[in-house]
Parts: C-alpha cells; sequence; structure tokens
C-alpha cells in the first residue's frame, strides 16, 4: 500500500466501493496528501454525503460524519459552530450538493463560514441509476432525459461566488498535483472554500454521455476541455471557445469569516 495510505487509511473499510476508473480515488489521494502536508489531522473533522463521492472521507482514519442527502453544509456548519477551532471539509457530489443541498449551499457560501466544500463533479447521479443531474450538459441523454436535456447546467463556481463564497477553484482529476495544493491552501483559508472537481465517471456519464467507459479516454477529454487560467490570459477569445477554467478563479483575504463574528458579537453582549 502507499505510504499515505498506510498512514492514514481505515484498513477494515476496504476494498473501495468505487467502481474501476472512477476519479473518487484521486480526490482521496489529493486529500491525503494535502493533510499530511497540513499535519492537522488532530484538528480535521470530514463530513460526507450521499452519493459515490460522499464516501470518500469515511476511508480516512479521522473524525468523520456521513450524513444525509444534500445535508452536508448544515451538518458542517454546526460542527464548526460548536467547535470554532476544527478545519471541516465536506465532501459532495453534484447532485448532493446542488439539487437537494442547493439552498443549503447557497447559504453556507452568503455567511463565509470556515468550513471547505469538495464538490464531485461528474455530470450525473451515478450512484442511483445515472439520472439527469443539475450539471449534465444541455442536450446530453441519460436515464431520465432519453430525448437530450433540457435544462442548462448550473456553473457551480460562479454560485459560489456571487454567493459570498470568499475561496472558489476548480480543477479536474486530470490535474491530482494542483488539486492537492488547492485543498491544502482552501483548508487553510478562513472562510467559505469552495473547490469543484471535474472527474470521470465511465460506469455512468462516460457510458451514456460520451460512449466510452474507458477511463483514460474520459481523463484526456477533461485536459482538452479544460485550461489553466493563467494560461488564459494569452489566449483569444476563439481560442477559449469550448473551455473551462480551472485554477484559483477566486479569492478574498479581508471578507468577516462567519464564526468569527458570531463568537466576537456574543462574547461583546455577554459582557455588558
Amino acid at each position: 500500500m502507499h505510504p499515505l495510505g498506510e498512514k492514514y487509511i481505515r484498513k477494515g473499510t476496504l476494498p473501495y466501493l468505487w467502481c474501476p476508473g472512477c476519479g473518487n480515488g484521486i480526490v482521496l489521494h489529493a486529500t491525503l496528501s494535502a493533510l499530511d502536508e497540513l499535519n492537522i489531522m488532530d484538528r480535521i473533522a470530514l463530513v460526507g454525503g450521499i452519493g459515490c463521492s460522499g464516501w470518500i472521507p469515511t476511508y480516512i482514519n479521522a473524525d468523520t460524519m456521513h450524513v444525509l442527502h444534500g445535508r452536508t453544509i448544515p451538518f458542517a456548519t454546526g460542527l464548526k459552530m460548536s467547535d470554532r477551532d476544527r478545519k471541516v471539509v465536506v465532501f459532495s457530489g453534484d447532485g448532493d450538493c446542488l439539487g437537494i443541498g442547493g439552498n443549503h449551499f447557497i447559504h453556507g457560501a452568503r455567511r463565509n463560514i470556515d468550513i471547505t466544500v469538495v464538490m464531485i463533479h461528474n455530470q450525473i447521479y451515478g450512484m442511483t441509476g445515472g439520472q439527469v443531474a443539475p450539471t449534465t450538459p444541455y442536450n446530453g441523454k441519460t436515464k431520465t432525459s432519453p430525448y437530450g436535456n433540457n435544462e442548462p447546467p448550473f456553473d457551480a463556481c460562479e454560485l459560489a461566488r456571487v454567493a459570498g463564497a470568499s475561496f472558489v477553484a476548480r480543477w479536474t482529476t486530470a490535474h491530482p498535483r494542483q488539486l492537492s495544493k488547492t485543498i491544502q491552501e482552501a483548508i487553510s483559508h478562513e472562510g467559505f472554500s469552495f473547490i469543484e472537481v471535474l472527474t470521470q465517471c465511465p460506469t455512468q456519464a462516460g457510458r451514456v454521455l460520451y460512449g466510452t467507459a474507458n477511463a483514460a479516454k474520459l481523463l484526456d477529454m477533461l485536459k482538452e476541455s479544460t485550461i489553466s487560467i493563467t494560461a488564459a490570459k494569452n489566449k483569444s477569445a476563439e481560442e477559449l471557445q469550448g473551455k473551462l477554467l480551472v485554477g484559483k478563479l477566486y479569492h478574498d483575504e479581508c471578507k468577516p469569516e462567519f464564526t468569527s463574528c458570531y463568537y466576537r458579537r456574543n462574547n461583546a453582549i455577554s459582557s455588558l
């Protein structure tokens, strides 16, 4: 086993339940690398939702909550409010976060509470059979949109930014080192941090939306469809057509954080 696995994985939970070629293992490894660099396992708390990606934290030997569908952010909010010294990291799928959990997502960002949300975006409801999701591409054919999806997909990063998140980033599972570095930076940031991770889903999205279950081909497609925000600065609008920006998209280090403001206000009131 990889040294990070030996150090941090709950051996009794193995083997992983993910399909061969799934990107969740890459996200898990990137997270372990970030936590190892930060050396904060004694101060970390992990929250996972319902869906394939919600299982990511359950494999890590840390304080972990596996919660109701769409309710990762309110659970994480309560955890942070009750123990302000904790670093809280949420793992949620695109359906879990933007579908049933969409309202909680907006208000978590609005409050700018100090939690990190890692949203794994595979463009489909994977675990439940391949239904259309809030991130399914327009015209995408799924089990519940056999004639093509009529709804435009959410831009989750833009939604996070306009709702009030103070740290917003996007990477793919084809960029594991950059993803790990960004997870590390997001956890260190004081405020609502949102990281969207575009990932391959060979069993559902790959086969149904793209006609291939080959994980390597799907990773190549992720590389080809994205461009770093740094590289994009030197490109024309024509060259950027059809490309999705990856990297750190927004960072506000001055915005007040909710937990600190809450305790400061309460302490001032109690001292009267």
